[in-house]
């Protein structure tokens, strides 16, 4: 009598097992991947190791740390870090959201013109930089000059005299088409009922969107801050193409400090250090930003 739920666990544990067996490469994958890497920053960020001085790797404990945050770039590459990142998400959510509610209207060629927005996305980082110094920011012969000149203003020279300014509008142009991505693919499914009869009850084009739209849009506006925030604390080719940091320490970020420890400097032990706490800073404000505004927007 009892020999057939005996049976049963034991297909069943065979099933688990095999489950188990083909979950293995994933999760191996995963250990060389992250697992592996992460542990080897931890332990150069405890020890000294310059590559200029090869030699057995000392346990020098949070002098590693101690060094990166008294750096004299430390604090003018955390502020404009948090500069950075705020102003690019503010842009991009803001932009992206407009341009949402836009080219979610049905009008003639909205095909067309949802592919020209969205295509700056696609630009390599790199490339963007060199459209954005080349093309529209040089003093000399871009754009912004040229229609200053129209207006007979004094041209700015943008790379010099508004650094961060101008990194922001670069990262700005290319990330809003991700924004309006993700704004415009939840807007199709919401539910254009509730928008009929909120219409039909006197509602204006700000209720319905204060109180209808944008509480759809919690989760993905959540999304967009989350998958930025992780991207723009580690941005790194806009400010290697265009100004190096510069002027002074003006456009200097962590990810700038890190490299310019690690590949200027030589110094690997602090350069890890300062991607341990880049690592934990992104967790930190990514946390608390989607937690804000998960909580205000679902209200």
């Amino acid at each position: 009598m009892n020999s057939q739920p005996n049976t049963s666990n034991q297909t069943q544990h065979k099933w688990l097992s095999l489950v188990n067996l083909l979950k293995a490469p994933s999760i191996i994958l995963l250990l060389v991947w992250m697992i592996v890497p992460l542990s080897m920053t931890l332990y150069y960020s405890f020890v000294e190791y310059n590559l200029l001085y090869p030699g057995p790797k000392l346990f020098i404990g949070l002098e590693n740390y101690t060094y990166f945050s008294t750096d004299s770039a430390f604090f003018p590459a955390l502020f404009n870090t948090l500069v950075l990142v705020g102003s690019v998400l503010i842009i991009t959510v803001v932009l992206g959201l407009a341009l949402a509610l836009l080219v979610n209207q049905p009008f003639f060629g909205r095909g067309i013109v949802r592919v020209l927005l969205i295509s700056p996305f696609f630009i390599m980082p790199t490339v963007n930089a060199l459209i954005w110094k080349n093309m529209l920011m040089d003093p000399n012969y871009g754009i912004f000059t040229v229609i200053a000149d129209f207006f007979h203003l004094v041209p700015i020279n943008w790379l010099e005299d508004m650094p961060l300014a101008s990194i922001i509008m670069m990262v700005s142009w290319q990330w809003t088409p991700f924004a309006l991505l993700i704004f415009m693919t939840s807007l199709q499914s919401q539910d254009t009922e509730q928008k009929e009869a909120a219409k039909l009850d006197g509602a204006g084009h700000w209720s319905i969107f204060r109180f209808l739209t944008l509480p759809h849009l919690a989760r993905p506006i959540a999304i967009v801050v989350m998958i930025q925030t992780i991207f723009h604390l580690s941005l790194f080719a806009e400010i290697f193409v265009t100004t190096g940091g510069g002027p002074g320490f003006a456009s200097t970020n962590l990810a700038w400090l890190i490299y310019r420890q690690a590949f200027l400097a030589y110094d690997v032990g602090v350069a890890s250090a300062g991607g341990v706490f880049a690592i934990i800073l992104a967790n930190i404000v990514a946390f608390f930003l989607i937690r804000a505004v998960g909580k205000n927007l679902a209200r």
